[in-house]
């Protein structure tokens, strides 16, 4: 119970669900996609089941995910990966074919949503053990169960209505990267082969790289971004020359 009232348990559960909402639009329209075909009865059971068992998976998942940064460098790695991933989420989407089978079959739209759930969640996977990572020890499991519980029926139930207040203020997508960010940093500061560095350089000293991290996503996405729509206003520029 001491572990629940600190406030170091609130701020990562609060990580938690926001990092797992934010980066499971794409695992919202896949369950969507696979249940599509079944009949109106059916897809709720569908994507109920095929969700439930992809909650449980990936709450083991993210559970190895937390043993494996308490080994020295993991969380470096880790790090750079999560900083790659926010600066991801702020580029343009490329328009692409729906390479999601759908299925007229209850147990095999499950199966394709469990299947296709695991396989996207990679960056889920790591952005959520990052976020528990930063809670109190002892609470980190609870906080993945609670958290995971909290915030993957929300999406499920309430993906199109998050994709819609997305799109219409695009500034909550740029807040979540720099989040990722700034977890990329935490996890910097706090492995085992830097720790002793930046905390003998001073509280000070790791809070400038956690901003940087913010800071740094924001920035390299932003630009990339742009780069990324001036390739793409070119290439459709000559495509339309005779």
């Amino acid at each position: 119970m001491e572990q629940i009232a600190a406030a170091a348990f609130w701020v990562a559960l609060g990580k938690i669900i926001w990092v797992n909402i934010l980066l499971s639009g794409d695992n919202a329209v896949v369950i969507a996609l696979a249940a599509r075909s079944l009949p109106d009865g059916q897809r709720r059971k569908a994507i109920v089941a095929g969700s439930a068992a992809a909650i449980v998976l990936r709450v083991a998942l993210t559970v190895f995910a937390v043993q494996l940064l308490q080994f020295p460098y993991l969380k470096v790695i880790g790090a750079l990966l999560l900083f790659w991933i926010g600066v991801q989420l702020l580029l343009p989407e490329d328009q692409h074919e729906d390479g999601i089978r759908s299925s007229e079959h209850l147990w095999a739209a499950i199966r394709t949503i469990l299947i296709a759930d695991l396989v996207m969640s990679v960056d889920n996977v790591l952005a959520v053990a990052a976020a528990a990572d930063s809670g109190p020890v002892e609470s980190r499991l609870l906080l993945l169960i609670i958290g995971l519980g909290l915030s993957i029926p929300l999406i499920i139930f309430g993906s199109q209505l998050l994709l819609g207040v997305m799109e219409r203020f695009p500034v909550i997508i740029t807040l979540g990267a720099a989040l990722l960010g700034f977890v990329a940093g935490e996890m910097l500061v706090t492995d085992q082969a830097t720790e002793a560095f930046f905390h003998g350089a001073g509280r000070a000293s790791t809070t400038v790289i956690e901003v940087a991290g913010a800071v740094g996503v924001v920035l390299i996405g932003q630009w990339l971004a742009r780069r990324k729509l001036r390739v793409q206003a070119a290439s459709n520029g000559a495509a339309e020359k005779p």
